[in-house]
């Protein structure tokens, strides 16, 4: 993904994401520590990835403070991988992933996979966008503005998209 930041105005926010995520095994060896998958040979295992690609995607998912990786236990030699909070904070974002490949690759009627809220047994609502008052929004409810961050170019592109509405 690597495009310069000259390309794009919006200080690459989606772009930096994908750098970090957007290859299909970085968002698969995700899912799995999210499902308890900790240990090296337990991601190869149930992902039947090469040991290269594993090492290089765990050792970019650590570098980035996705990951953890952390000794088995004091003193040894064995290690593990465990989400970071910053990891912790993707949980959205997979599952939105998650739901949004199952409805359009299986069909409402036919996903592979459910979320369950623990504690209920029922399952979790489709990922949705809301508003601060709690409706749900739609793509031609959302707009944009420039945030404290925004680049001249971003706030210029920014104008200029509101002006097309």
């Amino acid at each position: 993904m690597s495009k310069p930041e000259k390309y794009d105005p919006f200080r690459r926010s989606v772009g930096h994401v994908l750098d970090i995520i957007g290859e299909g095994w970085s968002i698969l060896i995700i899912r799995e520590a999210f499902l308890g998958t900790r240990r090296f040979e337990e991601f190869q295992g149930r992902l039947g990835i090469a040991r290269n690609i594993l090492t290089t995607r765990l050792k970019k998912l650590c570098a980035n403070e996705i990951l953890d990786r952390v000794p088995v236990k004091e003193g040894a030699k064995r290690h593990e991988y465990i989400l970071t909070r910053k990891g912790k904070d993707m949980m959205p974002l997979l599952v939105a992933l998650t739901q949004w490949g199952d409805k359009w690759f299986y069909g409402e009627d036919n996903v592979p996979l459910i979320f369950l809220d623990r504690d209920q047994g029922e399952p979790i609502a489709s990922v949705q966008v809301f508003s601060a008052s709690g409706e749900v929004l739609r793509p031609r409810d959302v707009m944009i503005k420039a945030g404290p961050g925004a680049t001249p170019e971003a706030i210029e592109r920014i104008e200029e998209l509101n002006q097309n509405e």
